[in-house]
């Protein structure tokens, strides 16, 4: 381009031979790099097409610097779970595998179980296992850092959500692997005679509103979301999301083992999500995927039922640690049907394009069998939300033969695409006025909402519904094969209702059947507990239990009670009658993991308090309880760092951002990839080809004129 510009300035002092030639050859030079231009033209036209019609760029993995490289770091995970009891213990393996000829740093962005309490890493480089520390959160970041540029191998661990973690390992050396190893423990769900452990391996990616907060857009984020005034960590919570044949064949693959030790006879195992292979040892049970090693594209649920006849109604478990005693209990009160009354039932369904495929045929089945529990005394409404938010009527409507009609074609109608926009349909279901009627003010105020919960301004959401929710209660049912349970299990329990969650069409029926046969009414209010040690040694939690519903167990961790004397907890039955219970504590099994469960819920509640209170949450004690039991919280993580030399000083280090994979059922429109295929280049081509074509014509101009 500058060539030709300078030769249309040619002065006269050339002879007319040899500017004709310097013209003829100038003109030459234009048409072929127009030639060229055209050549590269294309493919950027057609990379830029197929990024539009998927929302998203061409899978290219870039350093730190935006510079592109190939994908290099293959993942290897195994999960080793033990139940016993009301606890699940897990070592969660992973392997960063670096089949480069260079160094590389790995960075991967993982969901664990919502209510996972992470006490334990260790790292293993070749013969060397290194056990890691946990910090405070700055503190292991700096010393990963340091650990980082002076190439030693480290891996470091931080919590980003109560679900969401982040894992980097500095300095894999070319060609070879290092482990990274996850000590975690969660809670088993219990309800309705029926346990449940879900094992998440991918997420659906969030929606991130407000206005970004990022200088420029095109900067180059370690995640695909950039922060934003709502959501200011939006790209330390936003992996990209592929699918599996964008990685290597043998990445993002998982084995699952566990061992299930209910203590009680079991009448079956069985998994929504996977085929399974179990293996009966006495009262232990042997679980794993029937084909093996299974592609980490959708959560793994695993449901086991006691014998008919032996279900719990009370179990008690006891542990002595650090002088202290641990007690968890659980009592179910049993299953009085509770007078019903007639609701006012307001569903809300999640319409964003998150819920396309799969999810919102899920979502449809659901709202459907939630119409089928409505009666003729009841009201209802309908509420959509995606960018914008629309109702089925102004106002709920009696329960009737053509409004349930109309309200079946209108959910049969649904489908998904846009954002999702929860704030405004939060608001509108709960501030839903009551119908009319003279029983108007007797009816029971309850609100379902049907989402996958991929959002990532769930605080804001939570005390929305604090402020809102009034004498109403809130249930929400989760969607989809990678839902975001935190958003589930917290939205439920400050909307003082219940949570449940469906793996696909075919298992719609029993977890919905539970949950909308424990919404009729509480069977149990009013609960109080007594424990038999002196009250102010006690620390229990939850410190107050709410109402109970069909099927719901109480279950409460204690510290500060041996398992001596007995514990007493009554409550009111419907219809005003009082129910009491008293729990023996020398009977108490012996259990594991009690006092990292019991300092995990009081984190919980001390955040709790901060919420309530508007204020920000006491740092310092957090700090101090999560490091005195060795856990992983909002402000502090782990770090290993191995002290023999790695990396040589001359060799450089490149960082790879792994990614997750499109949940099962996902629709092409969910992938998120790095955006280096943007219209950027294309339209810096499209300006030189014109330029180009531009001189050309000039120059023929000025032929014309000599």
């Amino acid at each position: 381009m500058m060539l030709s510009t300078g030769l249309l300035k040619l002065t006269p002092r050339l002879t007319d031979r040899q500017y004709h030639r310097a013209r003829r050859w100038a003109e030459g030079v234009s048409l072929w790099l127009a030639v060229l231009l055209m050549l590269f033209v294309h493919p950027l036209y057609a990379e830029a097409s197929q990024s539009e019609s998927e929302y998203a760029g061409l899978l290219h993995f870039v350093d730190a610097a935006g510079r592109w490289q190939e994908p290099a770091i293959v993942l290897d995970s195994d999960f080793d779970i033990q139940v016993s009891g009301l606890i699940a213990d897990s070592r969660l393996s992973r392997r960063f595998q670096n089949t480069s000829d260079d160094w590389r740093e790995g960075v991967f962005v993982f969901p664990l179980p919502e209510k996972a309490s992470v006490y334990g890493l260790t790292m293993k480089v070749g013969e060397r296992t290194i056990v890691g520390k946990v910090q405070p959160k700055a503190e292991a970041r700096k010393t990963y850092e340091n650990a980082k540029a002076a190439g030693r191998h480290a891996a470091n661990v931080e919590q980003q959500r109560p679900n969401l973690f982040t894992a980097r390992v500095a300095n894999i050396p070319p060609g070879e692997t290092i482990e990274v190893e996850l000590r975690y423990q969660q809670p088993v769900a219990y309800r309705a005679g029926e346990f449940e452990l879900r094992l998440p391996t991918t997420l659906t990616p969030r929606y991130m509103p407000g206005q970004s907060l990022a200088e420029s857009s095109g900067q180059w984020q370690g995640g695909w979301a950039m922060p934003s005034t709502q959501v200011p960590d939006a790209d330390a919570i936003s992996p990209f999301t592929v699918r599996a044949s964008d990685v290597d064949a043998g990445s993002h693959r998982a084995s699952v083992r566990m061992t299930i030790d209910a203590g009680l006879p079991l009448a079956r195992v069985v998994s929504p999500t996977h085929r399974l292979e179990t293996r009966l040892d006495g009262q232990t049970v042997e679980v794993q995927p029937e084909h093996g090693r299974l592609l980490m594209n959708r959560d793994f649920v695993v449901r086991w039922r006691p014998l008919t006849g032996k279900e719990p109604t009370a179990a008690v478990f006891h542990q002595r640690w650090q002088d202290e005693d641990y007690l968890l209990t659980m009592i179910v009160p049993g299953s009085d049907k509770a007078n019903r009354l007639p609701r006012e039932l307001v569903f809300v369904i999640d319409t964003s394009g998150s819920m396309a495929g799969e999810s919102i045929r899920q979502a449809r089945s659901a709202l459907q069998r939630g119409l089928d529990t409505l009666k003729p005394e009841d009201r209802f409404n309908i509420i959509q939300f995606n960018n914008q938010t629309h109702t089925l009527f102004m106002q709920p409507e009696p329960a009737n033969g053509n409004n349930l009609a109309r309200a079946r074609r209108y959910v049969a109608g649904l489908n998904a695409g846009g954002g999702t926009e929860m704030a405004p349909a939060l608001e509108l279901a709960l501030d839903t006025p009551g119908g009319e009627g003279e029983d108007a003010a007797e009816r029971v105020h309850q609100v379902v909402f049907i989402t996958d919960g991929a959002v990532g301004n769930e605080a804001a959401l939570f005390a929305q519904i604090r402020q809102q929710l009034g004498h109403q209660r809130l249930f929400t049912v989760g969607i989809g094969s990678a839902p975001n349970l935190h958003f589930m299990r917290e939205a439920a329990r400050w909307g003082r209702g219940l949570y449940t969650a469906i793996q696909d069409p075919a298992d719609v029926g029993g977890p919905l059947e539970t949950l909308f046969t424990a919404m009729e009414a509480p069977v149990l209010t009013d609960v109080q507990v007594q424990w038999p040690s002196q009250a102010e040694k006690i620390e229990s939690f939850p410190a107050r239990p709410g109402d109970l519903f069909q099927g719901e167990p109480l279950i409460q961790v204690v510290r500060g009670s041996g398992p001596a004397g007995v514990l007493k907890v009554s409550g009111k039955l419907p219809g005003g009658r009082t129910w009491e219970r008293s729990l023996d504590l020398q009977q108490a099994a012996t259990g594991t993991g009690l006092s990292r469960h019991w300092a995990r819920e009081k984190i919980d509640s001390l955040l709790d308090a901060a919420r309530l209170e508007g204020t920000e949450p006491d740092k310092a004690r957090v700090t101090h309880l999560a490091v005195e039991h060795g856990l992983m919280s909002p402000y502090t993580s782990f770090v290993a760092v191995d002290d023999t030399p790695g990396r040589p000083v001359d060799a450089r280090q490149g960082t790879e951002h792994l990614p997750t994979l499109l949940p099962a059922g996902s629709q092409a429109g969910m992938l998120r990839y790095p955006q280096t295929a943007t219209l950027a280049p294309l339209l810096t081509a499209l300006g030189l080809m014109g330029l180009m074509f531009a001189a050309a014509m000039g120059l023929l101009q000025r032929r014309k004129l000599v």
